[in-house]
């Protein structure tokens, strides 16, 4: 089995694929359809702020990983609402994405890190 393999299945089996609060893990390029579609999500940065203004996700919404739990209820009111969740590297938008989903938000959608986005920020 390939690292790259490896790395995909442990972040589904941290993300709690298959359990209450399970987020759904989704290629860049899926992500990026969605966003094109002018289907209404909501495009989540978990970074940390410096990183947010060296470059984003056009209307992107920042809420930095370790204030997921103070700042969602006030900046993300609808548990239905779709959000798409990135990061750097791919780890923090895993956190992030469990998080929301054991707060009961139901369409979350985890698609990595800004290393594996092939479009302009």
């Amino acid at each position: 089995m390939s690292v790259k393999k490896k790395i995909a299945g442990f972040l589904a089996r941290l993300a709690g694929a298959g359990s209450r609060g399970a987020v759904d893990k989704i290629p860049p390029e899926e992500a990026k359809a969605i966003m094109d579609s002018g289907r209404d999500c909501i495009i989540l940065d978990v970074r940390e702020e410096t990183e947010y203004r060296e470059g984003h996700i056009a209307g992107a919404l920042l809420i930095p990983v370790g204030q997921i739990e103070e700042k969602c209820r006030e900046l993300l009111p609808d548990e239905e609402q779709l959000i798409l969740v990135y990061c750097h590297s791919g780890v923090r938008s895993v956190i992030a994405a469990k998080k929301l989903a054991k707060l009961g938000y139901r369409q979350v959608k985890d698609f990595g890190g800004l290393m594996n986005w092939p479009y302009e920020l």
